[in-house]
C-alpha cells in the first residue's frame, strides 16, 4: 500500500473536493455534504470542498451544549482516530501531501532531528486555540470564533481567501491585515516544507495532534518482526518522522507512511489492523508452531 500512497493521497485530495467548477465560478458548495466532516485538514471554504473541516467546524460549536453537531464532530474525530490513528495524515491529509509535493523540489534539504521539541507546539495549538479560546469566549447564541482558522491555519488563504479573490472582485477590495498576516503564514510553511518534510504536520497542526493522541491505541499500528530485524537502521534513517520503528512502532509521530516498510531489507515491518498486540500474535504463531513440532 506504501507504494501507491502518492496516488492515495491524490485520490482522497480529489474526492475531499469535489466541486472543481466553483474555483471559476467564484462560489462554495453549500449542499448537503457540508453536513459532513472530511477526515483531514481542508477548508471549509474552498470553492471545491465536499465537506467540512472537522477542526474548524468543532471550534464553531464546541462553546455551547445547545449544539448537537458538537457531539457528531467530536464522536468523529474520536472513532477516526481509534480505526487509523495518524494514518489520516499520512494518506488522507490535501495539505500534508501539499507539503510533501513541496519538498520534492530539488534543493537542499534539513533535517528536524534537533527540533524535535518544536513537536510539542501542535499540541498548545489544540488545546489553546482549537479548544480553550472557542469554549470560553462566545457570542449570545454559543458559538466560538474559529481562533485556528481565522489567525494561524494557511490552508483556509490557499484554498479559501486566494481562489475566491481571484474570481470575485469584491471579496479582492475587502481583503485586509488578516489576510496579508495569514497569507505571510503560508508563504512561511511553503519555504519550510521545501527545505523540511512536512514542518506544518510536525508542528502546528492541530488535527494531527488530535489524531496523534489515538496512534498507540489505534486499530491501525506498524508491526516488527524482532526475529526478523538485523538492526541495520535503515528504517530510522528513511522515516522522515525522525521515529525509529523498532524502539516505538507506534510513536505519536509515526504517520503510517510506510517508508520503514519499504527500507527494511528483511521485511520485519509491516502494517497491522485488527485487535490485540504483535507480540500476542506471535506468540500464538509459535504455540502453533510448536504444536505441529
Amino acid at each position: 500500500m506504501s507504494r501507491f500512497r502518492g496516488w492515495i493521497q491524490a485520490g482522497a485530495t480529489l474526492l475531499t473536493n469535489l466541486h472543481l467548477p466553483n474555483f471559476l465560478k467564484g462560489g462554495l458548495y453549500q449542499g448537503a455534504g457540508k453536513a459532513v466532516c472530511v477526515p483531514g485538514l481542508n477548508c471549509y471554504s474552498c470553492p471545491a470542498a465536499s465537506g467540512a473541516c472537522p477542526i474548524g467546524a468543532f471550534q464553531a460549536v464546541v462553546g455551547s451544549s445547545r449544539f448537537s453537531f458538537s457531539y457528531y464532530i467530536t464522536g468523529f474525530l474520536i472513532l477516526l482516530g481509534v480505526l487509523l490513528g495518524r494514518f489520516i495524515c499520512g494518506f488522507l491529509c490535501p495539505f500534508g501531501w501539499f507539503q510533501e509535493l513541496l519538498h520534492k523540489l530539488p534543493t537542499k534539504k534539513l533535517s528536524t532531528k534537533k527540533l524535535k521539541p518544536l513537536t510539542y507546539l501542535k499540541y498548545a495549538v489544540l488545546l489553546v486555540m482549537v479548544f480553550l479560546l472557542p469554549a470560553f469566549l462566545v457570542n449570545d447564541v454559543g458559538m466560538g470564533d474559529p481562533f485556528f482558522c481565522k489567525y494561524l491555519c494557511p490552508q483556509g488563504v490557499l484554498e479559501g481567501a486566494i481562489p475566491l479573490s481571484l474570481a470575485n472582485s469584491g471579496i479582492r477590495a475587502a481583503l485586509g491585515k488578516l489576510f496579508t498576516w495569514k497569507f505571510s503564514i503560508l508563504l512561511a510553511v511553503i519555504v519550510l516544507s521545501v527545505l523540511f518534510y512536512r514542518p506544518f504536520c510536525k508542528w502546528l497542526c492541530p488535527l494531527g495532534a488530535f489524531y496523534a493522541l489515538f496512534n498507540r491505541v489505534s486499530l491501525f499500528q506498524m508491526k516488527v518482526d524482532k526475529s526478523k530485524c538485523v538492526s541495520c537502521g535503515k528504517c530510522a534513517r528513511a522515516c522522515k518522522m525522525d521515529v525509529d520503528v523498532t524502539k516505538t512502532p507506534n510513536h505519536t509521530e509515526c504517520i503510517r507512511c510506510g517508508m520503514c516498510i519499504r527500507a527494511c531489507p528483511t521485511n520485519a515491518v509491516c502494517f497491522r489492523y485488527g485487535f490485540g498486540s504483535g507480540k500476542e500474535k506471535e506468540n500464538a504463531a509459535t504455540l502453533r508452531e510448536n504444536n505441529k513440532a
